[in-house]
């Protein structure tokens, strides 16, 4: 009987002290959508920021809502059908896509009043309160886009894009970080501002760009910012991010393992009741 008693009160200690279990729901575009489709990286990539995390913390268990290409007007437009549960925690990683495809950045004002997925403001403000809808008491925290160079895809040369050096339909992706920021301020939740604060910035995105000298038509490694200004070729030309290219991107946009190590550290850092 005393065995029995010693026995249970150990398996309750232990269970006791067993860390709580942690439901993580992540949205996003394709950063966070290939952390599961590393085929689709050319296997340049083994583990994403949420696989990094539930590696170091078995404690969480994390659903992947990240799709590719998708803006947070996409997000919030369809924020009915994607099947959200409710969660302890939610992270929203968007805004690179509201860059690129020029969607209307808006104001403060349409986050506040509540104006909708006509702008990323607005967008913003349809996907958060959904998230306080799902759980109150949930932990939501705002991921910003990260610096981009030039994106080559790997899997199809002609999809391509120039980096966040310069603007595109007269919108800079840091207005869209700063966008962010300040909805995290506003509702005072965590935010890990990747534009500002990870080191990830237009140095080390990639260590070169291989591109044909126009002058020789040899190929050569052209650091930033002179491969800015040399064109690049998808029909000729060969794919210009070689593995010793990679650095913070294995592409010019999406994280290669670095990268999403520096990722997973500093949203770990922003998580309470991890460890």
């Amino acid at each position: 009987m005393k065995k029995l008693l010693i026995l249970t009160l150990c398996i309750f200690v232990s269970l006791a002290l067993a860390p709580r279990k942690i439901s993580w729901v992540a949205i996003g575009d394709s950063i966070t959508y290939l952390n599961d489709h590393q085929d689709e990286t050319g296997n340049r990539v083994t583990k994403g920021y949420m696989t990094l995390i539930s590696e170091k913390y078995p404690q969480v268990t994390y659903t992947n809502q990240g799709h590719n290409g998708w803006t947070s007007i996409n997000i919030a437009d369809k924020i009915e059908e994607l099947g959200l549960v409710k969660a302890d925690v939610y992270t929203v990683f968007l805004g690179t896509n509201d860059w690129w495809q020029g969607k209307p950045l808006g104001s403060i004002s349409n986050y506040e009043q509540n104006t909708g997925s006509g702008t990323v403001y607005g967008a913003f403000g349809v996907i958060i309160r959904k998230l306080k809808q799902l759980n109150k008491k949930s932990r939501i925290i705002l991921i910003t886009p990260m610096q981009r160079g030039d994106f080559v895809y790997i899997n199809n040369t002609k999809n391509n894009a120039y980096g966040s050096y310069k603007d595109k339909n007269g919108q800079t992706l840091e207005q869209f970080a700063n966008a962010i920021v300040e909805i995290g301020k506003l509702e005072k939740i965590p935010m890990v501002d990747l534009y500002h604060d990870s080191g990830m910035n237009m140095d080390n995105i990639v260590n070169f760009k291989k591109l044909k000298d126009p002058s020789t038509g040899a190929y050569k490694n052209y650091n930033y910012p002179d491969f800015t200004e040399i064109p690049f070729s998808p029909e000729t030309d060969e794919y210009p991010y070689p593995p010793e290219a990679v650095n913070m991107t294995y592409d010019g946009l999406h994280p290669s393992d670095k990268g999403y190590q520096v990722i997973a550290d500093m949203l770990a850092a922003k998580w309470k009741g991890l460890k």
